[in-house]
């Protein structure tokens, strides 16, 4: 079963986690049943950028991208190259390094 490694991150995970993930499974779906709380305000729906992450290694074992997450993606804070929405990456037989942008944008938090 592959791994997820994520790095640390100062209020999700402080000191990083490894995690396994059945192949098929979103990053998002694995990160949430082990404890990891990646914001996800749309429910997995591919709607917002909540759910923004970075795999710095093993990104080409992911399913590709299409043209609703591209277009969300545009709008994340931080976009860079290894962008993914954690939601609609899904994992197939490859361990995943992935890191959690310091910072998300929430359209719809009612606490700004």
């Amino acid at each position: 079963m592959p791994q997820i490694i994520f790095l640390p991150h100062e209020e999700i995970c402080p000191d990083g986690a490894v995690i396994e993930a059945e192949p098929g499974v979103s990053i998002c779906d694995a990160a949430l049943k082990n404890g990891i709380e990646i914001e996800h305000a749309c429910e997995k729906s591919c709607a917002c950028t909540t759910c923004h992450v970075y795999v710095r290694e093993g990104a080409g074992s992911l399913n590709e991208s299409d043209e609703d997450e591209d277009d969300l993606l545009d709008k994340a804070w931080g976009l860079d190259p290894d962008s993914r929405l954690s939601c609609q990456a899904i994992v197939s037989d490859q361990d995943l390094v992935v890191e959690i942008p310091k910072y998300t944008i929430n359209m719809v938090s009612e606490n700004h």
